[in-house]
């Protein structure tokens, strides 16, 4: 595998930002393929490995939460199954005065009496199907409307809003007194998503975990698989219980970060040309920055591809700005915030392991006063509308930029981001993860509802799927794989992603662009 590159930003100390490889040691990739070791894909690892539940079989595109589906669409089906149980039956009764009529009839109407009463048969049991299905669509609904009660319950209870908690735990308890099977089908789902969502790195863990332990014996390859594995799902049930990668819609950064200072620098992105002066930086005797021209339909991302490859990865810039000009003259931002650059737990770059604990741990970090402070510097006030493009650090700073920023964040692209945030109905949340990404796990599987405006969607897909001793450079969670997954996303016809090509296509039509790229500091610079 290739080494890690300081864009692509592991959360983890010491594993980004040097852009060199391991020494040799106990992880080297190759020590599994010597003659009598037992590897991670091998022996008993291997059985299980084949039954163990995974989804690695390509992109998978939801509304988000534990339980997405639309109740009401649930409930129509079964009007619609209803419906045809009463039209069925209504042939099955024309059958039935047919039987009676060939009854009376000569005795060669035989044939024709057998398949009448054939037919009935059928129709009957085709009326119980349908029958069935409907009893079975309404109680589907039921369950999932009682999931959603719980997550609105839950989500009431953190808002302090007693009045609201006491409604639905009302409503929750009627529904539950009036149709048990249902309520233990919520049930069911709840927990079934609590225990599948770290399945793939638990997977993975565990056989990693056989790799390394068949370097000392066939025994102690099980031995070390087991604890990887429970290690590992003990990790991932400590932040789904603990909820601090769930952002609510009241989170807040508190505390105070600084002083930082930020610095244009000429794109370096693909697409990344402006057509006007960018504005100047935040500082005395500085000068602008001149991009060249070019029309803003190719500027603008055409796909969320194109706008991936748009967050700063290589270089000194750590935030990309664009301002689109709209005919009506109202401006539109659109904001690219790089993952971690830096292991370091402090230093000149903001863009380290020190802003990662702070953003996680909900204090203000000195990444998150930058990239404020470049819209600022790229002339965004208080109101204009923002959307957001950020990968891993950068995606925790678009979350808070949503939640908290004084601007309109109308879009929010999360890639492999350590927190999940509840942005609201006035955003629209796009989430990229990978199930195999250490990173991603850190939001405990995420909300258990659906977050974001309408038409908001949740991307999943198993990155790396083949375990190997270096996995412990964390390749799924390389910007260049959250690439190839948006790649694959913008390829797919499922109509949940109109919505983000809706948003670009606007950003096309505008009328001018300025594009410009900030490099920070830590420091009055």
């Amino acid at each position: 595998m290739s080494e890690t590159r300081a864009g692509d930003d592991p959360l983890s100390p010491g594993l980004a930002g040097d852009g060199t490889s391991p020494a040799p040691g106990p992880l080297a990739p190759d020590l599994s393929q010597q003659a009598g070791r037992l590897g991670p894909n091998e022996g008993i690892i291997g059985l299980f490995a084949d039954h163990w539940p995974r989804v690695d079989d390509g992109v998978q595109i939801r509304s988000g939460g534990a339980v997405a589906v639309d109740t009401a669409t649930l409930s129509a089906a079964a009007v619609r199954f209803d419906a045809a149980r009463e039209a069925l039956a209504e042939v099955a009764g024309s059958v039935r005065a047919l039987q009676c009529e060939l009854r009376m009839q000569p005795v060669h109407a035989d044939d024709a009496r057998a398949s009448a009463s054939v037919l009935a048969a059928q129709l009957e049991t085709v009326q119980a199907e349908a029958e069935e299905i409907a009893r079975a669509l309404r109680e589907a609904a039921y369950a999932y409307e009682m999931v959603e009660i719980q997550a609105a319950h839950r989500a009431a209870v953190l808002a302090g809003d007693g009045a609201r908690a006491q409604r639905l735990d009302a409503r929750l308890s009627a529904l539950v007194e009036q149709h048990p099977d249902a309520w233990r089908t919520a049930l069911g789902a709840e927990s079934g998503y609590a225990v599948a969502w770290p399945s793939e790195l638990v997977r993975q863990a565990t056989q990693w975990g056989v790799g390394v332990g068949s370097e000392v014996h066939d025994a102690g390859a099980i031995a070390a698989g087991a604890g990887a594995g429970l290690l590992t799902l003990g990790g991932a049930v400590a932040a789904g219980l603990s909820g601090t990668g769930r952002l609510s819609r009241e989170a807040r950064l508190w505390g105070a970060a600084g002083p930082v200072t930020v610095t244009p620098v000429a794109p370096a992105a693909p697409g990344s040309a402006g057509p006007v002066v960018a504005p100047p930086p935040a500082g005395p005797g500085s000068t602008p920055v001149t991009l060249p021209s070019r029309a803003p339909s190719s500027v603008a991302p055409q796909s969320l591809a194109a706008a991936t490859a748009r967050i700063p990865s290589d270089g000194d810039a750590r935030v990309r700005v664009e301002r689109y000009a709209m005919a009506d003259g109202s401006p539109r931002y659109a904001v690219y915030i790089a993952g971690m650059q830096s292991g370091a737990m402090g230093g000149d770059d903001p863009w380290d392991n020190a802003s990662n604990l702070d953003l996680y741990a909900g204090r203000m970090s000195d990444s998150y006063a930058a990239t404020e402070a470049a819209l600022a510097a790229a002339g965004a006030r208080p109101g204009d509308a923002v959307h957001v493009f950020g990968f891993s650090q950068g995606a925790m700073i678009g979350a808070h930029l949503a939640l908290e920023g004084p601007y309109d964040t109308q879009t929010l692209v999360s890639l492999g981001s350590p927190v999940d945030a509840d942005v609201g109905p006035g955003t629209l949340s796009v989430s990229v993860r990978h199930t195999d990404d250490p990173v991603v796990a850190l939001a405990g599987g995420g909300h258990p509802e659906p977050v974001g405006a309408s038409g908001s969607f949740v991307v999943e897909r198993v990155a790396d799927p083949q375990v190997a001793l270096d996995d412990t450079r964390l390749p799924a969670h390389r910007l260049t794989a959250y690439a190839e997954t948006a790649a694959l996303v913008d390829g797919s016809a499922d109509p949940r992603v109109d919505g983000l090509r809706g948003v670009l296509d606007e950003l096309a039509g505008a009328e001018s662009v300025v594009v410009t790229e900030y490099a920070a500091t830590r420091g009055d610079g």
